[in-house]
């Protein structure tokens, strides 16, 4: 999993409450497994058009957010049903962090897995925030996990929390699988000492 230490990325508003998991990607992409081309699908209902044009009105179509990193959203980012194709289409679009005042629980976990950063913040801060992320092309926020700040355009801070654990995996890139191969000496030493111990289990 790449690593999420510091990121300096135009940030996208995006004011609506309830963005659930099926506006973040549709029904209709999840027959996949790869993670890799979803992207193209991220909010396609709200996106595109029945025959498949860009919607001008959209922000992601706007030619100063095309390259948000950063999403700006309103309350209660992620929820519906648990479908981790949602961060696998966001983190594929190129999105590293979401900032919102609140999360479902299984999307705000999943993020974590896929090496989204998602930030909670107050509704006061999210109104901040949200004002430095429409203003377009200047619309660049500064996202620092060691210091666990978000610095605005004009310079202003917000600090916020996040869980030390999964802090540690972000800035380090560790996934659960990461995380198991740094213990690969102690499953290789367990294995080994089974198959002296109990040999009618080996093939």
């Amino acid at each position: 999993m790449e690593k999420f230490t510091k990121l300096d990325g135009v940030a996208a508003p995006m004011p609506l409450v309830n963005i659930d998991t099926d506006m973040i990607i549709p029904k209709q992409y999840l027959k996949t497994i790869q993670r890799a081309g979803l992207g193209k699908n991220l909010f396609a209902e709200m996106r595109y058009d029945n025959d498949g044009n860009e919607l001008e009105d959209f922000v992601l179509n706007q030619p100063q957010y095309r390259s948000a990193q950063i999403l700006v959203a309103g309350d209660n980012f992620g929820c519906g049903s648990s479908r981790e194709h949602a961060p696998w289409a966001l983190a594929d679009y190129g999105i590293r962090c979401v900032i919102s005042t609140s999360f479902a629980d299984i999307f705000y976990n999943n993020c974590f897995k896929n090496g989204i950063l998602p930030i909670r913040v107050s509704q006061a801060e999210l109104d901040k925030l949200m004002d430095d992320a429409g203003r377009g092309s200047n619309a660049v926020l500064s996202v620092d996990l060691e210091a666990q700040e978000i610095k605005g355009p004009d310079g202003g801070t917000v600090a916020f929390e996040i869980d030390p654990f999964r802090k540690h995996c972000l800035l380090n890139g560790l996934d659960e699988v990461g995380l198991t191969l740094q213990k690969a000496d102690k499953v290789d030493s367990f294995e080994e000492k089974q198959k002296l111990s109990q040999p009618w289990l080996q093939s």
